[in-house]
């Protein structure tokens, strides 16, 4: 009995003592004692006894110059009086606790077989004091003090009786047919139980001659008792009066559609391991809160995982209404709820708003009212309503209490009304109270006709009792027990032949001490010498086989299919679901004060540090033009681009990895999950690099590249976005994502360009050609071509011009450096050197000839003649040289008549530009706009050794010198690097254009692996494959996935 009943029955029983004429007689006094003496020790009836007197001497002083007579009278001083301290008692208690002591008062009253008029008075008083429903105080009194059956509402009595009809006995009464009935092997007599339905309470009275005894008392007979929860009737001969029959009885009229959940010859193994679940049979029904039981390591969690359907067992089937869980879960959809042992909540949202998206995301056709009732109504189920509009928090900001917090994790699965629900441990981590507060929860969805089941590790007495079923597993994943709760003690210590195997419960207090169970289960030999052996007395596979002879049932066949109860869940379209994923991922975002300004202020911050750094200053003068750092800078801004977007995405998915789990458990689409993240993902990145080119334009005076360097710094930190959300998909912890992190960005940093030439790079990586396949495989290396190039052809100084000057310098290399080059390097050196030197090297000599011949010929449209038939090792001559010399002479005067126009084109250019510009004059516009470095970088005019502006790769000349000149040479897109544009097939494509395209291919694809989860599945094809150097790493990668 709980002690704030207890406290009010005293002070009540005290007043009822005070206002009888005769006071408190001894006899009065013994009787109280034995009262106390049934619900307390020996220790606490003497402390509760004193309480008492001490009571009892109180109000005699305050009650002692009241007229007694006038009790009957609602308007009298002493009527007026007791109510005020009835209402003083009534605000410390529950409803449920002041059904409570008004049915103990009756109890107390009625404990020597009469009651006076004083006490029937004070009753009365007390029950209009309590608002005491009419009804309830009619059954009560007609139960309790006249026994007039016949006049208790007949749907709230029942009577438990034997199951052979020759030995009932309360057929006698008019509406006995009116009853519920209980019908128990062996039982004599009748069990009569009163049930009051605003709190749920029993009160029982026997009349027969059976000695029956509960919580260690005897029954006497025709006195009533109150019935608590979880405590069984006991007698010898007879199947034990269990109460969750009892209190069930009276609510399957109110329980909906039922529900039989099934599993036939159950079998589950993990590889290479002999733990799983061992075969097990059960059948199950709605409105029965099932706890699985099992020391650490038995597979309580495994089993949970297989009946929720998460694990497909190896055999056997799962049945929901004829069903199979499995093969037909498309027609199960909404009737199946899980809870798992950690938390489910975005911890940066309220309770309310927790519940709400949950709602939007289950209840794809209720309005928006609709949704808000819904979740109105589960707050003030689950009490939750007071704290509403509280942050939910984490470990180290808890705003909730623990308890809150489990009783909010499961109103997310209750909102769906799910037939069966699954709990794992739900009351880890929790006090007692909140454990208590969290089972009384479980169990009134029981009550209410779900079926639920739950995975207990050690429950207090209080707690298993609240169960209605009590499954127990072994190690190795055995079945062990399937009954009631509070006759598991009992049956262990039968079969182990204890003395005192009737005993479930405490004499004393009536607890279930729960290690006893585990205690006999895993008790050990003793050796020789007294001392624990290792081996078990009774192993598990020996309590398994007593479990499969005595208790599993025997289920033959599928079961017939009837119909599955109505379900409202339904899933949203995908539309609907990016819209709620898209708000629910900016209020968690704007709840994070600190996450806001910090992503606001780091780009920023980061652009003034830079640009303060590298700001190059010549005579304590700056000008744009002379920033020789100016090159580094761009560098730098594209790699902070990409840190920026690696830096805000790493962890987005890893934070939800358990809200994914229930989210694929109600099939909700990865689809509208990733696109809400890449939604906000790229707005923020769009506005740090938006943050950071305004600030570093404004610190190194950057005029006219705004939106081309935003675009490219966009473009990599998107990249950045979804590389860092694949790495959040793939990790197991935050250790792991940052660790490889800077595996990412070295690569991205030695091959953007920058820093090493693609030149430079090892013999076996370069393409002296193209930039390295390798290179083209990194953000950085685009971006930063882009950058640079768009610096120099797009600046106010050049880009009038750039096209022509592109036409002249290209024009200039072909007859000033090739056919230079050819006639030096190739047509003397043949004719001088053939038949002395090695004929391969001439042979190479000639195929250059042959490969730049052709070339020359396509751009200046000079036909080439039969006499290229002469450019071969055997027919190489004078004659043959002195023809080529001829056409390259036709060829150069092609170039220079070219030429001769593009520098009229270029010159009408100029005079546009500078009546555009405002007759500001070309070498000013430089000094402003165009930086001398970064042109430098961009023509290679650090990177020419020796005057060489070509080098030999193969059959041909690769020109080295103003790269930003010169035309790329594949129609495929490959480019050398800084080229101006990138050709496929006959289409010109800007630098800027295609680098961007380019990143955003990169990043596409990067999609495509995180919707498919890729760099999970590759990592786990390496663990299959065995590569033992993998194998921790990929763990780390796969475990929580699994």
């Amino acid at each position: 009995m709980r002690e704030s009943v207890l406290l009010a029955l005293i002070h009540i029983f005290a007043i009822i003592s005070t206002v009888n004429p005769g006071g408190i007689t001894s006899r009065g006094k013994k009787i109280l004692r034995g009262y106390l003496r049934r619900y307390l020790n020996r220790e606490l009836e003497e402390e509760y006894f004193s309480l008492f007197e001490n009571n009892l001497e109180f109000y005699s002083n305050e009650l002692k110059n009241i007229d007694r007579s006038e009790l009957d009278d609602e308007n009298s001083l002493i009527t007026f009086q007791i109510t005020n301290i009835c209402r003083q008692i009534k605000k410390g208690l529950f409803l449920e606790e002041r059904m409570i002591v008004f049915l103990q008062l009756l109890e107390f009253t009625f404990e020597d077989g009469q009651i006076s008029q004083q006490e029937s008075n004070i009753i009365d008083i007390v029950a209009r004091t309590f608002n005491i429903n009419q009804e309830e105080y009619n059954n009560a009194y007609s139960f309790m003090i006249g026994r007039q059956l016949d006049q208790v509402t007949p749907d709230d009595i029942l009577v438990v009786e034997s199951d052979n009809p020759q030995h009932r006995t309360a057929v006698g009464y008019k509406n006995y047919n009116l009853w519920k009935h209980l019908y128990i092997r062996g039982f004599r007599g009748a069990l009569y139980v009163l049930h009051i339905k605003s709190t749920g309470a029993l009160i029982m009275t026997y009349d027969g001659p059976l000695p029956l005894y509960f919580k260690g008392r005897d029954i006497i007979s025709c006195r009533p008792y109150l019935l608590e929860r979880g405590v069984n009737i006991k007698g010898p001969g007879i199947e034990p009066v269990y109460y969750s029959r009892v209190y069930k009885a009276f609510l399957i009229n109110d329980l909906r559609q039922k529900v039989v959940f099934e599993g036939h010859n159950i079998e589950f193994s993990f590889k290479n391991s002999d733990n799983g679940i061992k075969p097990m049979n059960f059948r199950l029904e709605s409105g029965n809160l099932v706890g699985i039981m099992g020391g650490s390591g038995v597979g309580k969690t495994t089993l949970l995982n297989i009946l929720h359907g998460k694990l497909k067992p190896d055999k056997g089937n799962i049945y929901i209404n004829g069903y199979d869980l499995y093969e037909e879960n498309d027609k199960l959809k909404g009737l199946v709820g899980y809870v798992p042992q950690d938390d489910l909540l975005l911890e940066e949202l309220t309770v309310f708003q927790n519940l709400y998206f949950n709602a939007r995301l289950c209840f794809g056709d209720y309005t928006e009212e609709q949704l808000n009732d819904l979740v109105m109504k589960i707050l003030d189920d689950l009490e939750l309503a007071d704290i509403r509009d509280l942050q939910v928090g984490d470990l180290l900001n808890k705003q909730v209490s623990g308890g809150q917090r489990k009783r909010l994790n499961i109103g997310l699965e209750l909102m769906r009304e799910p037939a069966v629900l699954f709990v794992d441990e739900p009351t880890s981590g929790l006090s007692s109270r909140d454990s208590g507060n969290v089972m009384d929860l479980l169990k009134k969805q029981a009550l209410a006709g779900k079926l639920v089941i739950t995975n207990i590790h050690q429950p207090s007495s209080d707690i298993l009792k609240l169960f209605d079923r009590l499954w127990i597993l072994d190690k190795g994943g055995y079945m062990i027990y399937d009954g009631d709760p509070v006759e598991a003690l009992v049956y262990f210590k039968t079969e182990t032949s204890q003395a005192n195997a009737a005993e479930s419960e405490c004499p004393a207090c009536g607890n279930i001490d729960t290690d006893d169970i585990l205690q006999i289960v895993e008790v050990k030999t003793i050796d020789n010498e007294g001392h624990p052996g290792k081996e078990r007395q009774v192993s598990p596979s020996e309590w398994y086989e007593k479990y499969s002879r005595k208790m599993m049932p025997r289920l033959q066949g599928p079961p017939a299919k009837n119909p599955l109860p109505p379900s409202n869940f339904k899933v949203p379209s995908r539309i609907y679901q990016i819209r709620t994923f898209i708000k629910r991922n900016y209020l968690r975002k704007i709840a994070d004060r600190q996450y806001v300004l910090l992503n606001l202020l780091e780009a920023p911050l980061l652009a003034f540090i830079l640009g303060y750094l590298s700001k190059y200053t010549v005579d304590s003068h700056y000008t744009f033009s002379d920033n020789k750092n100016y090159p580094v800078f761009l560098f730098m801004g594209v790699v902070v681009a990409l840190f920026l977007g690696l830096m805000v995405s790493a962890e987005e998915i890893f934070r939800d990895r358990k809200i994914l789990i229930r989210e694929k458990f109600l099939n909700i689409s990865r689809l509208s999950y990733l696109i809400s993240k890449i939604n906000y993902l790229f707005i923020l990145s769009a506005i740090q690099s938006f943050l950071f080119v305004l600030v570093s334009s404004m610190v190194l005076e950057i005029r006219g590249m705004f939106l081309q360097q935003w675009l490219i710094l966009f473009t990599t930190a998107c990249y950045g976005n979804l590389l860092g959300l694949n790495i959040s998909a793939g990790m197991r912890n935050v250790v792991s994502i940052y660790i490889l992190i800077p595996l990412i960005l070295v690569p991205q940093l030695l091959l953007g360009g920058a820093m090493i030439k693609f030149d430079d790079l090892h013999r076996s990586l370069t393409n002296k050609e193209y930039v390295p396949v390798l290179g083209d495989l990194m953000a950085t290396r685009w971006a930063y071509e882009a950058v640079m190039v768009e610096g120099f052809k797009s600046n106010k100084q050049n880009r009038y011009v750039f096209k022509y000057n592109l036409e002249i310098e290209q024009n200039n290399y072909y007859k000033d450096e090739l056919i230079r080059n050819l006639r030096s390097e190739v047509i003397d050196f043949v004719l001088q050197r053939k038949g002395k030197d090695p004929e391969e090297l001439i042979r190479q000599k000639l195929a250059i000839l042959n490969y730049h011949v052709r070339q020359l010929a396509r751009l200046s449209g000079q036909q080439a003649g039969n006499w290229t038939e002469w450019l071969t090792y055997e027919n190489f001559n004078q004659r043959a040289a002195d023809t080529v010399n001829r056409f390259f002479d036709k060829v150069r005067d092609y170039f220079v008549s070219e030429n001769s126009r593009y520098f009229r084109l270029k010159l009408e250019a100029e005079k546009e530009m500078i009546s555009r510009t405002g007759n500001i004059k070309p070498s000013e516009l430089a000094s402003v706009y165009n930086n001398s470095r970064l042109s430098d970088i961009v023509l290679n005019q650090y990177g020419i050794l020796d005057e060489r502006k070509y080098i030999v790769n193969r059959d041909h000349f690769v020109q080295k010198s103003t790269p930003v000149y010169m035309k790329p040479l594949s129609r495929y897109g490959r480019a050398h690097f800084f080229a101006p544009y990138k050709q496929i097939g006959n289409i010109r494509i800007d630098t800027l254009i295609f680098n961007t395209a380019a990143i955003w291919i990169m990043t596409a694809v990067f999609f495509i692996t995180l919707y498919y989860n890729l760099l999970f599945r590759f990592i786990q094809n390496l663990e299959k494959q065995g590569f033992p150097f993998l194998r921790r790493f990929g763990r780390h990668l796969i475990e929580w996935q699994k």
